[in-house]
């Protein structure tokens, strides 16, 4: 008889291509000018998605001017005209999004407008409108949203994290930037910027819907072929980060009874081949925290952020100030047991019910975000992606729990009443209050810059935007050089 992890893997593994069955696959095409597209006819569908990625975000932003690409992606339409022309006369939608990585450009209408919908892309690429003018508007309506946003308790202790984490590397900082950096941009960072990264060869193309290839091809053809090509894409340099400050850093966030705790480590890319081991991790490290404190259940999460280069794995909770240093120390406790007690057969059915990994997609949308994301980070496909994650063993889960937190330079950080969580905290753990030394604002206080280094310094390590090195199931190095 077969033991009953061999079973469940068994079983899975057998699952995982039928589920997979029904997942179409797009056609795939390029224009001259290295415009990447991918496109899926779905007859019958009256409605049409387009999804622009421009590989290059916030983490290629400059030193002191978090922002800048999140402002970018802000110009390309400049007037609410247009956003109000696709929800009011298209029945669709126009959005965008800056996260590290990428400007991620949405447009959704009726499938009988299709040629409109791209020539109002053809507008945003080709004639970009970097006037002072516009610059302006787009950074005074930045100021504006980031004057009215109130952080709260979880989202200070967030960027408290990163900042002890990081350091002074571009994850630290924010990718919408501060009210500080984003008034620092000018209109010339801006035409820098669309210089360097807004180019058809850098971008790729996903096209869903009512619209055939041959009807989608020509129209792209005739209005983005005259997208110039960038003369070289050039590469972002990042110094490494130092190993964090060993100290728990305390920041003072009144108007709340709760602390918010914080243990994080540095995590791994999204394009590496451990990124599913290290999901499952996420929900058994859970489990075995809140197994050390019940009262941990409701207010706790463990996540990992990946990027293109390696990210963060973080543990979090909200918890009265008396317990801060008992979820800290449990959470560190936590970490080192998934280093040396394996994960057990029953761990990892659990954390496979709780994440559900890689399924079968349908939504037009979410097909295009898992193209997008296998083009970006040279993933593997959607079904070999299922057969990685369904393959999974404990034995895999414990290797790289081994290669994430076995002698990991962790950082901890506690957000709340800071006279109360020092008192607290000073007799146990060694502590830095926030303001006493080196201050780093949180919240909606305006921030100094994380990188205040002339650019000209950072030399080493360096990688290039379009072409990972990292990809899943192919390596298991890392994308840059130890700084």
């Amino acid at each position: 008889m077969l033991p009953a992890i061999a079973v469940t893997c068994l079983v899975a593994c057998l699952m995982a291509p039928a589920s997979f069955s029904q997942t179409p696959e797009p056609q795939r095409e390029q224009l001259l000018n290295g415009l990447r597209i991918l496109l899926l006819n779905r007859p019958g569908d009256a409605n049409v998605l387009l999804k622009l990625r421009i590989n290059s975000g916030a983490a290629f932003d400059p030193a002191g001017k978090a922002g800048t690409m999140a402002l970018l992606g802000d110009i390309l339409f400049p007037d609410a005209v247009t956003r109000d022309y696709f929800s009011e006369e298209m029945g669709g939608r126009l959005e965008v999004e800056t996260d590290f990585d990428a400007i991620n450009i949405t447009l959704q209408g009726r499938a009988a407008e299709y040629d409109r919908i791209v020539d109002v892309l053809r507008a945003a690429l080709v004639t970009t409108l970097i006037t002072q003018e516009n610059v302006n508007k787009v950074r005074e309506a930045r100021i504006k949203a980031l004057g009215e946003t109130r952080s709260s308790a979880s989202e200070a202790a967030h960027r408290a994290i990163a900042l002890r984490l990081f350091d002074s590397f571009p994850y630290a900082n924010s990718t919408v930037g501060t009210l500080e950096t984003v008034g620092r941009i000018e209109r010339s960072d801006l035409m820098l910027a669309r210089e360097k990264f807004l180019s058809p060869d850098n971008a790729t193309l996903v096209i869903i819907g009512g619209v055939d290839q041959r009807r989608a091809m020509r129209a792209l053809r005739q209005l983005l072929g005259g997208w110039r090509k960038s003369d070289q894409l050039v590469p972002a340099t990042f110094r490494q980060p130092p190993p964090p400050d060993p100290r728990t850093l305390i920041a003072d966030f009144r108007g709340t009874p709760a602390t918010e705790v914080r243990l994080a480590t540095r995590g791994i890319a999204r394009g590496d081949r451990d990124f599913f081991a290290a999901e499952l991790l996420t929900a058994i490290a859970l489990e075995r925290w809140q197994k050390q404190l019940p009262d941990l259940k409701g207010s706790a999460f463990v996540r990992q952020e990946a990027h293109l280069l390696p990210g963060m794995f973080v543990m979090g909770a909200t918890v009265d100030s008396a317990a801060a240093v008992h979820a800290i120390g449990s959470a560190r406790q936590t970490l080192e047991s998934l280093v040396n007690v394996p994960v057990s057969p029953a761990e990892l059915a659990s954390a496979r019910n709780k994440n559900a990994g890689p399924s079968a997609i349908s939504a037009n949308e979410s097909l295009a975000n898992a193209w997008l994301d296998i083009e970006a980070y040279a993933l593997p496909s959607l079904s070999e992606q299922a057969r990685a994650w369904n393959s999974l063993l404990p034995s895999d889960l414990q290797r790289v729990a081994t290669r994430l937190f076995k002698e990991a330079a962790l950082a901890s950080a506690a957000v709340g009443n800071a006279e109360d969580l020092k008192s607290r905290l000073a007799p146990l753990l060694k502590i830095e209050v926030q303001g006493e030394s080196a201050p780093k604002a949180l919240g909606p206080q305006p921030t100094k810059p994380a990188d205040a280094e002339p650019a000209k310094q950072r030399t080493v390590p360096t990688f290039k935007p379009l072409k990972p090195t990292n990809p899943l199931m192919k390596s298991n190095k890392p994308t840059t050089k130890p700084g």
